[in-house]
């Protein structure tokens, strides 16, 4: 690629890129939300909308082992190609798996029909790879099956099904996507770009907010495939800590330009830009617990010159109290008590209504909250961590067990006496873009609650003051979420949730999709804030560095129940269980 430049009216969002891949190697792609990276990727497939204007050149090699960029020759300029010319490369030479499985895939179509989509459509034709390519060595039935059908083609992906690993393939083919997990959505997304053995495999944030065991079995499926194909992988990623373990040169992007480019080693080790320095910064430390997390703009405006941002003269000194002596400062008090608590599904009823077929979401779990901590509960997806975080606010009925509010059981009380509790317990969602409705403004979805709940004295000023108290620009009070990035939509649903001052606040996965550098404000933020109005948290998340930052106490969940508890440094450095240590395992570092 040489001086690739995508522009959207008079803004430019990609300038000047430029970057060789060779087969077989992985170039890791990294940087914030906004950075262009997705874009850079999507202009190689014709996949920008009309009003984009590209520039530049992206020589494809029709033969193999060629690597000089300045040659044209034998290469073909994909930003040349009409839209014919990039449907004979996409899926057949170039692949995407995309970040959302979910919004990816057909939820009409079975998981193993939408495969098959994908070689029916590719037919047979000359390959423009010449003699001696890796096309040519692969000797596999896939290879042979493009616009195969019937029994053959559902063999090929069932085939390819079991080589990513996906559980009982045979079910998952005739499975529609809401049937399967996230991770088995997400293989049948790797299985789908690779089902025709392109020469580039393009993974858009493949692993972003899966469990860290789930990402780590993606990581190596990849590296896997990529060894035994030869395929050219672009990982495009924002955590360097993910990239580490999969590229072998990362180029770092930062509004929509390159600022740092060479060997994974170099740049993850040696870094030279602030920009490098403040995202391999701000990442939770494993070792220790700062009483501020760094930020890259604390990089980038030069607060705090040097290896380490945590020093004299820097805006992290503005908390007076180190976050590290208020670990298990919470009160004696016990806020929230659970008892044996059991949450069950029904899977299957009778023809007369009788339960044929359940399922425990949460198994006799029993823990108490005490006034002013925040308690993380940490577990793989499924193992009921979130349907916990909503029987507490009664917002899903419990089977069994007991909660209890400040000695006030919660079990037996109506609706119309929930409700004058239910703005002393608020819960921030995990995904701040479908909490909101999309035809309010911001400013009007903050004030909200006080509407519902009948605080008719408190205006605009209050909802403009907590704005700014979040992080928000007042001016921003009229604007619609989806004028909004991912951070600020977060930070929206934390006022949301603040405004009527609770006591506990559950964070549900509240910064597992967000950038390390948005990540790490919104900790910040969170902090400041309990710090300020003695709040107390239940802090749900899959991310163990999170967590340890985070959490006086930490709570281990698996398929319902709590396998283990205590401080942060006793899981971190004298985990009791086989679970908490393959959790703990899997954490990438750098």
């Amino acid at each position: 690629m040489k001086d690739l430049s995508v522009a959207f009216g008079d803004r430019k969002v990609v300038e000047n890129l430029h970057y060789t891949l060779r087969r077989g190697e992985t170039l890791g792609i990294v940087g914030e939300s906004g950075s262009g990276k997705s874009v850079s990727t999507m202009a190689l497939m014709g996949l920008l909308p009309k009003s984009a204007t590209v520039s530049g050149h992206a020589w494809l090699s029709d033969k193999p082992n060629v690597s000089d960029v300045s040659d044209p020759s034998g290469k073909s300029d994909l930003l040349t190609l009409d839209e014919a010319g990039f449907r004979a490369i996409r899926g057949k030479r170039i692949s995407m798996i995309f970040q959302e499985p979910m919004t990816s895939l057909n939820p009409v179509q079975k998981c193993g029909e939408q495969v098959m989509e994908m070689m029916g459509s590719l037919t047979p034709s000359p390959s423009p790879i010449g003699e001696g390519s890796r096309k040519q060595e692969v000797s596999t039935p896939l290879a042979n099956r493009r616009g195969a059908g019937g029994e053959a083609g559902k063999e090929a992906v069932i085939e390819l099904f079991k080589e990513v690993m996906l559980p009982r393939p045979e079910k998952i083919f005739d499975s529609y996507p809401h049937e399967i997990s996230g991770g088995q959505k997400q293989r049948v997304m790797i299985a789908m770009a690779l089902i025709n053995h392109p020469d580039i495999l393009i993974a858009d944030e493949p692993t972003t907010a899966l469990d860290v065991t789930v990402q780590k079995t993606i990581l190596v499926l990849l590296k896997q495939l990529q060894q035994k194909y030869g395929t050219a992988i672009i990982f495009i990623t924002h955590d360097l800590g993910v990239i580490s373990h999969v590229a072998d040169d990362i180029l770092v992007m930062y509004r929509g330009k390159m600022v740092e480019q060479g060997p994974a080693d170099e740049i993850l080790h040696h870094p030279q830009q602030p920009y490098t320095q403040g995202l391999l910064a701000c990442r939770p430390p494993l070792d220790s617990r700062p009483r501020r997390l760094p930020t890259v703009e604390d990089y980038l405006n030069s607060l705090t010159p040097g290896p380490s941002p945590i020093g004299e003269g820097s805006r992290m000194q503005e908390v007076p109290t180190p976050l590290s002596n208020r670990r298990g400062a919470g009160g004696e008090a016990v806020l929230i008590s659970v008892r044996d608590l059991s949450v069950t599904y029904t899977l299957k009823k009778s023809l007369f209504g009788r339960p044929l077929q359940t399922l425990k979401g949460v198994d006799g779990v029993s823990f108490d909250i005490r006034e002013g901590e925040t308690l993380g509960l940490v577990g793989e997806s499924g193992c009921g961590k979130t349907t916990l975080g909503r029987a507490l606010l009664r917002l899903i009925d419990h089977s069994d067990g007991s909660i209890s509010y400040r000695g006030t059981p919660l079990d037996h009380l109506s609706s119309h006496q929930m409700r004058s509790l239910r703005p002393r317990l608020q819960i921030i969602f995990q995904d701040p873009y479908s909490s909101l409705n999309p035809r309010i403004t911001i400013g009007e979805a903050i004030a909200e609650p006080l509407r519902v709940h009948g605080r008719r004295g408190v205006g605009r000023e209050a909802v403009i003051d907590l704005m700014q108290q979040v992080g928000l620009d007042p001016d921003w009070y009229s604007r619609y979420p989806h004028q909004l990035s991912g951070g600020q939509r977060q930070r929206v649903c934390i006022a949301r949730a603040l405004i009527l001052q609770p006591e506990l606040v559950i964070c549900d996965e509240s910064v597992s999709a967000l950038d390390v550098s948005v990540q790490a404000q919104v900790l910040n933020l969170l902090n400041d804030l309990k710090e300020r109005y003695h709040y107390t948290y239940l802090f749900i998340t899959h991310d163990l560095s999170v967590v340890h930052y985070m959490a006086d106490r930490i709570m281990v969940m698996q398929k319902g129940k709590i396998v283990e508890s205590g401080t942060p440094d006793d899981i971190f450095n004298r985990p009791q269980t086989d679970y908490t240590r393959t959790l703990i395992d899997a954490i990438p570092r750098i």
